[in-house]
């Protein structure tokens, strides 16, 4: 490596220093309101905070290319969350919570693709955008099917925003909702896993509800992002004529990497190769990157956008989640 990259690499990590202080610094104060206050989140203070701070204040400047480090940590937290599940719980209920979760994906395209265009009159690829974000993985799906589809940067902008509404009213409803339904941790992380979009609000949520609930409303949310590789590949041979990917590369390209490390983990701890030591180590580690990682999802809250979101996305996103998450729940309190 030349000087030259060195220095811009030295640079660069330079830069995203305020920024990772500032999520580190709300993640710290969440930590100690939490412990002086009985009955409080810290995961939950932490986005709350971000929330705050973003939409109040602003983000600063200088903090802006550290926080975009927000989801590299929530990755490397889910990686390691690996370290804590156990094979022989998933085993007694996998092929059931794998089936709910493809069950889920199938309804869900399906549903909100016909609810979108026949009842709302909504434009095809918006429909697929919407269909795509409420069904696998959030955020993320809309904008990798929007490379699949094409869809242009207006769609996929109200789409978002939507979605990012909903992100924050479920990480607020749904621990509130778990403990009103007097749910166990294995159902209502399944439920919260099965229902709520994206990855983050998921974990947040579960996590708020309690520790084991925390793992299964992960292990559920990645079963369905797993299934992205999949819905991209269909959208791509759906919208052939037009798409400039092929269908493999949306396939390679829908697949979460992070996926891959979190199986590896989970594989290494189960068969015996890490220590207690290096195991509790792992989970610490897991705990302050989703702290960090909480507190940079309250940052990216933007109640302007929401607004600007438009009324039919958000009820489109609506009806689907009233709908799905009632299914999921009945399913989930029959089946688990």
């Amino acid at each position: 490596m030349n000087d030259g990259a060195v220095a811009r690499r030295a640079g660069s990590a330079a830069a995203a220093v305020p920024g990772l202080l500032l999520l580190a610094a709300l993640a710290g104060l969440a930590s100690l309101v939490a412990g002086a206050v009985p009955g409080l989140n810290a995961l939950l203070l932490a986005v709350a905070f971000g929330a705050v701070l973003a939409n109040v204040v602003g983000v600063p400047d200088r903090a802006a290319a550290g926080v975009r480090y927000r989801g590299v940590l929530l990755e490397a937290g889910i990686v390691l969350l690996g370290a804590r599940v156990a094979f022989a719980e998933l085993v007694a209920t996998g092929p059931v919570v794998l089936g709910l979760a493809v069950a889920v994906v199938v309804f869900g395209v399906a549903f909100v693709e016909s609810l979108a265009r026949r009842v709302f009159d909504l434009r095809r690829k918006t429909a697929s955008l919407l269909a795509a974000g409420a069904s696998v993985c959030g955020v993320s799906a809309a904008t990798a099917i929007a490379g699949t589809i094409d869809a242009d940067g207006e769609s996929l902008t109200h789409v978002v925003a939507a979605i990012l509404l909903f992100d924050a009213v479920t990480l607020l409803a749904f621990p509130v909702a778990g403990d009103l339904l007097n749910l166990s941790p294995r159902q209502f992380g399944v439920w919260a896993g099965l229902s709520m979009y994206s990855t983050g609000p998921v974990t947040a949520a579960g996590f708020a509800h309690s520790a084991a609930a925390g793992q299964w409303a992960t292990v559920t949310k990645l079963a369905r992002n797993s299934l992205l590789g999949v819905v991209a590949l269909w959208y791509a041979f759906r919208y052939a004529d037009r798409s400039t990917k092929s269908g493999v590369a949306s396939l390679l390209d829908g697949v979460p990497n992070f996926l891959a490390g979190f199986a590896f983990v989970a594989l290494a701890a189960n068969a015996g190769l890490l220590s207690p030591g290096m195991l509790s180590a792992l989970e610490t580690t897991s705990d302050v990157l989703f702290a960090l990682a909480f507190a940079g999802l309250g940052l990216d809250v933007r109640v302007a956008a929401m607004r600007e979101a438009g009324l039919a996305p958000v009820a489109v996103l609506a009806v689907s989640l009233v709908a799905v998450s009632a299914l999921a729940l009945f399913a989930v309190v029959t089946l688990l």
